[in-house]
């Protein structure tokens, strides 16, 4: 028999799970969360979204004291790296943040158990503790909320030593001198960047031909340029075949995508960062029949429900883009859902961000989908050089491109490379919203001196001629 019964039982504490734990204790649900770790948060909170960005930051500090300072007439000398300081000051705001969400639980009477969540059957999950206790509790309705964990091909030889991921990369405390990033995209861009920025020298294979591969191609490139100019090296059209570790180094054998010709490269760590799949291990799925799709994520209906009834299934282990504020979207449309409202989810407004310096982000359609759909479109670009808020902070790089449908002039898509444009694409998905024009977004006004007014500018170029500092 079952301990304790609830109306909802989350599997997993990440943004997902949380949120949707505090959404349906809010609509008054008896709820719980059953978490594998000993804290809360999932991925994002632990070795994801908040460390990455502590890291990030704290490494453009260093280098914009090491290259931008002294223009700004700020002399410094004697400057060095404490890497294990910038580790443990990332440790300190994981801390606070997961402490946060502890708060958040108890705030809203959400019973947390700690262990890994199984099922039994549909309305029964086992927890099995760390040191091997069970229990079972009942429950009413389920989300699994599991998240992913990162690929890691056996070619690869991953070790947690020398041989890491992201988890590893965000826990290293002496600065190594190279770095071999396996993957353009999000994760090793971010976290290479890092690197780069403290001095080592980071260099990125990526089998596309060109990185950030999911974004509009304007991006790709103007990310590609700025990081070419803090030392980051890349190796397009590659792809990694072989890679060896000792206890000290690491050797990644490359090869050209097209050809037989290949070359080593030697590094002090190699990061693999190809991307992410879901997490289903230990679940007990086969015990209720829930189904998987041919990439291991579980199947889901338009309400989030799998083909059990009462089992739902959110963010990264679902399909669609692995984002944390989808995923607590969709803990939010579950718990809504569930209480009998009728919530929405418009996957095609979910921003995506690269929190690089300069920052990548975007809504919407990419120019290659408009070509691709047959979709009629105008573009407009703005280049931020143009911009007098950039040129007084010396962020100069990057670019914001808006992109219409040619004859309605409604936005189908908004593309940035920019200073705070992961703060500023905002405004664009809340217009999209609403479906708003170009020509709306160019009337709106904006202040000055901001980044923002190029948002304004390049809706004033897509619906015409019209842009007016360039």
């Amino acid at each position: 028999m079952s301990d304790q019964k609830f109306d909802l039982v989350v599997i997993g504490s990440g943004p997902g799970g949380y949120v949707a734990a505090i959404r349906a204790a809010q609509l008054g649900m008896t709820t719980a969360i059953i978490e594998k770790y000993n804290t809360l948060g999932g991925t994002c909170l632990n070795v994801g979204c908040i460390p990455s960005k502590a890291l990030l930051d704290s490494s453009e500090h260093f280098y914009n004291a090491s290259h931008t300072f002294e223009e700004h007439g700020i002399k410094l000398s004697g400057l060095k790296v404490d890497l294990a300081q910038m580790i443990k000051r990332k440790s300190d705001v994981v801390s606070q943040t997961c402490s946060g969400v502890e708060f958040l639980m108890k705030k809203n009477k959400i019973t947390v158990f700690t262990g890994v969540g199984s099922f039994v059957d549909a309305n029964t999950i086992k927890i099995t503790s760390s040191d091997g206790k069970e229990q079972t509790i009942s429950a009413g309705k389920t989300i699994i909320a599991t998240g992913s964990k990162p690929i890691t091909p056996a070619a690869f030889n991953y070790d947690k030593n020398r041989v890491i991921t992201s988890t590893e990369a965000l826990n290293i405390t002496k600065l190594p001198k190279r770095m071999v990033v396996i993957g353009g995209g999000v994760i090793g861009l971010e976290l290479g960047s890092v690197f780069a920025r403290l001095g080592t020298e980071v260099e990125v294979v990526e089998f596309q031909d060109r990185i950030i591969a999911g974004m509009d191609k304007d991006c790709s490139k103007e990310l590609q340029r700025s990081l070419k100019k803090i030392g980051v090296k890349f190796h397009l059209k590659h792809k990694v075949v072989d890679v060896k570790a000792t206890k000290t180094s690491t050797t990644v054998s490359v090869q050209k995508r097209d050809s037989e010709e290949s070359f080593d490269i030697k590094a002090d760590y190699c990061l693999i960062a190809i991307g992410r799949r879901p997490y289903t291990e230990g679940l007990g799925l086969e015990n209720i029949g829930v189904e998987l799709d041919e990439r291991g994520r579980v199947k889901t209906n338009h309400h989030l429900e799998t083909n059990v009834s009462g089992v739902f299934a959110i963010g990264d282990v679902v399909a669609g883009a692995m984002l944390a504020h989808k995923a607590e979207d969709e803990g939010v449309y579950v718990a809504e859902y569930l209480a009998g409202q009728k919530p929405h989810i418009d996957y095609n407004l979910i921003p995506g961000v690269v929190y690089t310096w300069p920052e990548v982000s975007a809504v919407g359609k990419t120019e290659g989908q408009l070509k691709e759909e047959g979709i009629p479109y105008k573009s407009g670009k703005f280049p931020f050089k143009a911009l007098g808020r950039a040129r007084a902070s010396m962020d100069t790089e990057g670019m914001i491109k808006v992109l219409a449908h040619k004859e309605t002039d409604e936005l189908l898509g908004v593309h940035m490379v920019g200073a705070r444009v992961a703060d500023v694409i905002m405004e664009a998905v809340a217009l999209m919203e609403f479906r708003a024009s170009a020509e709306d977004m160019a009337r709106i006004c904006h202040p000055h001196p901001t980044y923002t007014e190029a948002v304004k500018e390049a809706a004033m170029a897509a619906t015409g001629d019209r842009a007016m500092h360039i």
